[in-house]
């Protein structure tokens, strides 16, 4: 038998030659092959021709069927597609399986089985009666994992079988695909932040481009330059050509750090604080991408998704992709071996950031000290403190945290606790409010959202 798209069937199994075919034997084959040969050796015993015939028709019976099955040549082609092939936890996805026969032959009966995660659920199996030449047969199933993560599936297999069930034969497609379960996403309500404008983000942050308003510092001449941007007042103060510069409009920015340190968090599974700051993550990111915002992933080890771009943030061009690629990370994401956030505070001291949110797990006091100097660079800060000891004992702790929380707001940031189970839209529509107290007790300060709706 052979197989089309998506790839040659794997023909390990032929190796053996009739010696593999002779393992496809089932329990009925093998019965009546020992019957045979019992019945033969009676029969040479007692002298009765009549129990010889019997005891041979018993034995060649499976021989023949395995022979044949052997010798039977398909061309059979297969093909698998996802429907989506990226689903939040908890979400069930279609997998539609084709058989294409592409042989001049009638196929014999057909047991299909697609290999399958068992976190995704059982193996499906399907039998496909007699597919004419040219014939096509369609068939599907459903998987859904509370687990995130990035799930084979496939090879596809093969079955064939005699028509007294005396032999199976198995033979698997090469190709397989991939399911990316990302983490749940909960909508979040829409915040205005501190000092906003309409416009890209409603962001007032600006950048270099090719076209635009003039900026009323020029740079020297480039080759390929306007002549007609040549800024003549420049020219004779500085003795050398000076063209304007152009700017257009950016889309503000924002950076979601995720705390993946193993010693900062306890326990595991998809209730575990973990997972809850992942799926955090996860709605952020998707939040601020839907606002407009040029936004980034970053761990705890310095590790920046997409990477692409200025400053490792997402083009404005390139969301979607962007999107998928953070998600994809999120999906497979686990703890670092890795102590403490030096090198999320490398990375943040090196650019000019705008909004940063971020998810912390345990924090003692070097690594929330750590944490406070990261506001440094940002011109709002929100984050979300984890106790996992608190997580552990279900929320039993009387104030978690506080000691950290307060020295996170001493510098700046907009502090949340993250108690057992708690909804996501009520600790950022917390944040909202408790940044816009610190605003009208300090004038002019931008240390989180603001007070407004959008």
């Amino acid at each position: 038998m052979a197989a089309g798209a998506p790839g040659p069937v794997d023909d390990s199994d032929d190796k053996g030659g009739l010696r593999a075919a002779l393992g496809g034997l089932t329990t009925r084959g093998r019965s009546f092959l020992a019957a045979g040969v019992a019945a033969a050796v009676c029969a040479f015993v007692l002298g009765q021709d009549d129990l010889l015939r019997v005891g041979l028709l018993l034995a060649v019976l499976p021989l023949v069927c395995v022979t044949v099955l052997y010798r039977t040549r398909y061309r059979v082609a297969g093909s698998r597609r996802l429907s989506p092939s990226r689903v939040p936890a908890g979400s069930e996805a279609r997998v539609h399986l084709r058989m294409d026969n592409v042989s001049r032959l009638h196929t014999g009966l057909l047991m299909l089985q697609d290999r399958v995660p068992y976190v995704l659920g059982p193996r499906p199996r399907f039998v496909l009666d007699r597919v004419e030449p040219g014939g096509v047969r369609e068939v599907s199933y459903r998987v859904r994992s509370d687990l995130r993560g990035r799930y084979p599936l496939g090879p596809l297999q093969l079955r064939l079988s005699d028509p007294f069930g005396m032999c199976e034969l198995t033979r698997s497609f090469s190709a397989y695909d991939t399911l990316v379960v990302i983490p749940r996403t909960e909508p979040l309500p829409a915040l205005r932040l501190a000092g906003s404008a309409s416009g890209y983000g409603d962001g007032t942050q600006r950048s270099l481009a090719l076209a635009g308003e003039d900026d009323i510092i020029p740079r020297g001449y480039r080759h390929g330059d306007d002549l007609r941007r040549v800024h003549w007042r420049s020219t004779a103060r500085y003795g050398e050509l000076m063209v304007r510069r152009e700017e257009q409009p950016q889309r503000a920015r924002c950076t979601v750090l995720l705390d993946t340190r193993r010693i900062a968090y306890e326990g595991g599974g998809p209730g575990s604080a973990f997972e809850w700051a992942v799926s955090g993550a996860a709605s952020a990111l998707v939040h601020m991408l839907e606002r407009g915002f040029a936004v980034r992933l970053l761990t705890d080890e310095g590790s920046a998704v997409p990477g692409e771009g200025s400053d490792g943030f997402a083009g404005s061009q390139e969301s979607a992709d962007s999107a998928g690629l953070m998600m994809d990370t999120l999906a497979v994401v686990d703890h670092s071996d890795g102590g403490g956030l030096s090198r999320a505070h490398d990375v943040l001291r090196g650019s000019n950031e705008g909004l940063l949110v971020a998810f912390f797990g345990d924090l003692d006091e070097e690594q929330a000290s750590v944490a406070a100097r990261m506001r440094r660079r940002s011109r709002g800060a929100v984050a979300f403190v984890l106790d996992s000891e608190d997580w552990a004992l279900g929320g039993q702790r009387a104030s978690p945290a506080a000691g950290r929380l307060r020295l996170l707001r001493e510098a700046g940031w907009t502090a949340v606790a993250v108690p057992p189970g708690a909804d996501l839209a009520g600790l950022w529509r917390q944040a909202g409010q408790d940044g816009s107290a610190d605003r009208s007790s300090a004038a002019g300060a931008t240390t989180g959202f603001s007070g407004g709706w959008s």
